[in-house]
């Protein structure tokens, strides 16, 4: 019996124990949340972090801002700097200006959680090491990033080709080189896959019309009028750099004889220019007589005579 009322009375204890510290824990609970100095405090720390978002996103828009500024000033300067090149660099200035803002925002607010920025800094050190060694691919986007654009292979805003993808470049990154097609789609390539790039901006490009007529035609009078046809376009059209040029007969055909007409012209203008120039040298072409060639079949009827 005297063992049974020890283990209740053990029971009982322990029961009030636990119940002591239930109470005690819910008290702290209660005082810390109605504590108005942790109140005040968080509330303090929420208007720093927003105050420190809207400072930073200020800062970049600031910053593209006055980029952008430069870059017109630097256009209407009456020394003449690269336009390719000025874009290039600025786009890039403004993606490595938003990357530091953004990084240093971070930090602060980091900071108003009460974390200590030195191990921060230094673990950051230490994932930057691990990166470099296990991201290769990484590396080798920037890397490679870096030396298009300091050795100026292309520029944003010039046609290129790369490998199977060809388009206007909207964005170069350190790490990834957008461009966009005729149609509309846009393609991110990573910097470190750009082995062979094709410019077609460079250059001034070459615009070839082939046209055909008939060989029924007057050689002479057909060459005649094409090369005043095109010579007359010339003046009207700004993208033709050079006049343009009557090669000849190029090729003689099973029912047409092709002619050639070439023209130098601005870069990546050439397939606009022949477009014109066809549709000048049919309406030429119509108003003086001159008729395409169509395919045509003779038939020979042999008569076998009979014996």
């Amino acid at each position: 019996m005297d063992q049974i009322m020890q283990k209740l009375q053990a029971e009982g204890n322990s029961t009030r124990q636990w119940s002591g510290i239930w109470d005690e824990v819910k008290t702290k609970t209660v005082s810390y949340v109605t504590d108005p100095e942790i109140w005040t405090g968080l509330l303090l720390a929420i208007i720093k972090i927003v105050c420190i978002y809207i400072a930073a996103r200020i800062i970049t828009k600031i910053a593209n801002k006055a980029l952008q500024h430069m870059m017109v000033e630097r256009e209407k300067s009456p020394l003449k700097f690269d336009t390719r090149r000025t874009k290039t660099i600025g786009k890039l200035i403004g993606n490595i200006v938003t990357y530091v803002v953004n990084f240093i925002m971070i930090l602060m607010i980091l900071n108003q959680f009460g974390v200590s920025l030195a191990p921060v800094l230094a673990g950051a050190g230490v994932v930057g090491l691990a990166v470099g060694f296990g991201a290769q691919s990484l590396v080798k986007d920037v890397i490679t990033g870096f030396f298009i654009i300091f050795e100026d292979q292309f520029a944003v805003g010039d046609v290129i080709q790369i490998g199977t993808y060809r388009g206007t470049v909207e964005e170069i990154g350190l790490r990834v080189t957008r461009i966009r097609s005729w149609t509309g789609e846009e393609f991110i390539i990573p910097n470190g896959t750009i082995t062979q790039v094709t410019n077609f901006s460079i250059n001034n490009s070459l615009a070839v019309v082939d046209v055909m007529v008939s060989h029924e035609t007057d050689i002479d009078v057909a060459m005649r009028l094409l090369e005043r046809t095109v010579k007359e376009y010339y003046e009207k059209d700004t993208n033709m750099v050079k006049e343009p040029e009557l090669l000849g007969v190029q090729m003689l055909g099973a029912s047409e004889v092709t002619l050639r007409v070439i023209v130098e012209c601005k870069p990546v203008t050439q397939y606009a220019v022949a477009r014109k120039l066809n549709a000048e040298i049919k309406r030429a072409f119509r108003e003086h007589g001159l008729e395409m060639p169509y395919p045509r079949l003779v038939t020979y009827h042999k008569t076998e005579r009979a014996e």
